[in-house]
């Protein structure tokens, strides 16, 4: 089994490191010592004033230095939205597996680059849903055990509860020369978001005019990604099969999103900048609760 083996770190390279002010309702991260909603030299005199231990004025200062840093994430306010919910958490499913070489690569998913140090799996059309469980995390068993995958591709021949797992993969659950095996599957929570938020990706031709976006590094499959218009309401973004929500109504931003689950679970995400860079991976703040 696969696992990941680095934790995401969150870099900076500037002298001040601007924070989002958070809302009411969330409480001051907890870099921000001063408060003023930036992240800089101030708070680290400030650390030293009120004698915070040395551990953790050093983690501001390398924040603040860009040495790198997994900053804890504050904890959020969460809203639960119903109409979303999929199915519970923990919700077992049954299928057959079969296995296959591709994924990593030009997946229907479109999570290029997919690190080496995740297995992989293809989902059968109706369980992936128009992307709903792109992304989703797995724990997949077999007769010879339980490894846990990444949903990257699709399996457009395969019937609600498929998988077709990667070919280095199969043998880890069931032996290979039998090719197409009893399998059970559930949603875990993906393990690189434990400690660090969700991310963004643009897509290639992105501009103010016309925006295509990913959200990356979830806890749990997205159900819905909405932007906050200059009328102060939430619209929803149109989501293709191939993982993207596109917009032509969005504008320059800087974006304040609200990214709902499978489970119904809402967070708000404020101050996401747009990026012309379709290579570039934005950090955001936030991360949805197990």
């Amino acid at each position: 089994m696969k696992l990941l083996k680095t934790a995401l770190l969150i870099c900076v390279s500037a002298a001040a490191v601007s924070v989002t002010a958070p809302a009411a309702s969330v409480p001051v991260h907890p870099m921000d010592v001063c408060p003023d909603g930036v992240i800089d030299c101030f708070d680290v005199a400030m650390a030293r004033q009120k004698g915070l231990p040395a551990a953790e004025i050093k983690s501001i200062q390398d924040y603040v230095l860009g040495r790198g840093y997994t900053a804890p994430l504050p904890e959020t306010d969460v809203t639960i939205d119903e109409s979303c919910i999929l199915e519970p958490k923990g919700t077992v499913h049954t299928g057959e597996g079969t296995f296959y070489g591709g994924g990593y690569e030009g997946g229907c998913a479109m999570l290029d680059p997919v690190s080496r140090d995740y297995w992989i799996v293809a989902m059968n059309l109706a369980d992936y849903n128009d992307a709903q469980l792109a992304g989703a995390y797995l724990e997949v068993t077999g007769e010879l055990g339980t490894i846990n995958m990444l949903v990257t591709d699709l399996l457009p021949e395969g019937k609600k509860g498929d998988l077709d797992l990667y070919v280095d993969a199969f043998p880890l659950i069931a032996p290979a020369e039998k090719g197409r095996v009893p399998v059970s599957w559930k949603i875990v929570p993906l393990d690189s978001a434990k400690n660090a938020p969700v991310s963004y990706k643009y897509k290639e031709g992105t501009t103010e005019f016309w925006c295509g976006i990913q959200v990356r590094n979830h806890r749990y499959p997205i159900t819905r990604l909405e932007y906050l218009d200059e009328n102060g309401e939430f619209q929803e973004i149109k989501r293709r099969p191939y993982n993207y929500f596109e917009s032509d109504k969005m504008g320059a931003g800087p974006f304040t999103f609200r990214i709902t689950d499978i489970y119904g679970q809402m967070i708000i995400d404020e101050n996401i900048p747009l990026s012309y860079d379709d290579t570039e991976i934005i950090q955001g703040h936030v991360q949805f609760p197990e």
